[in-house]
């Protein structure tokens, strides 16, 4: 009798052992973490058509939303399951030397450059001080097939109307196309 006792003692400290593996193999976010693809997040840049822009040059209010897009856009996308963020640093200063939204494939290949499987670049169009448009896409690295897009109009030059219209495009319009690629 004793001895079937510390048979089953010596099994269950085994299967206790062993019941973290079996947990984290069977949990859900597992193959997830696995199968995560990595996202370069470029820094936005200022289409300005306006009359203000090519009368008074560059604005510093304006320069200071600017950096806060892709920031905001990066913490979004790496807030989804299945996505993590990789550091655009290595190719910034080439990729604010052009146009990503209209270089050709140039952001697919500085993504490329810093092992991302996903591209994003984004642009603010300012018309006036009353009508600017916040642009985003998302390319797949390899294809170059895009994987999302969108568009936001906004109605004001102010931090709050920016951000607004950057967590609306994402809410609305990017997150449920990133949610359908993964």
């Amino acid at each position: 009798m004793i001895r079937q006792t510390m048979s089953c003692g010596r099994r269950l400290a085994r299967q206790a052992r062993l019941f973290p593996v079996v947990l984290l193999l069977a949990s859900p976010s597992a193959p997830a973490l696995a199968a995560a693809k990595s996202v370069a997040v470029f820094d936005f840049q200022l289409i300005d058509s306006s009359l203000q822009g090519s009368m008074e040059g560059v604005d510093p209010a304006q320069t200071k939303r600017l950096e806060k897009m892709a920031p905001e856009l990066r913490d979004d996308i790496g807030h989804l399951p299945g996505y993590q963020i990789v550091d655009t640093g290595p190719v910034e200063k080439k990729a604010d030397a052009q146009y990503l939204s209209s270089c050709g494939n140039c952001a697919l290949g500085l993504a490329k450059q810093v092992g991302a499987d996903v591209a994003v670049v984004g642009t603010v169009q300012k018309v006036s001080n009353l009508i600017l448009n916040i642009n985003a896409y998302a390319f797949d690295v390899t294809s170059g097939k895009e994987i999302a897009r969108g568009s936001a109009d906004i109605r004001s030059n102010t931090d709050e109307s920016w951000h607004r219209g950057l967590a609306y495009l994402w809410k609305n319009v990017l997150k449920k196309q990133f949610e359908q690629a993964k």
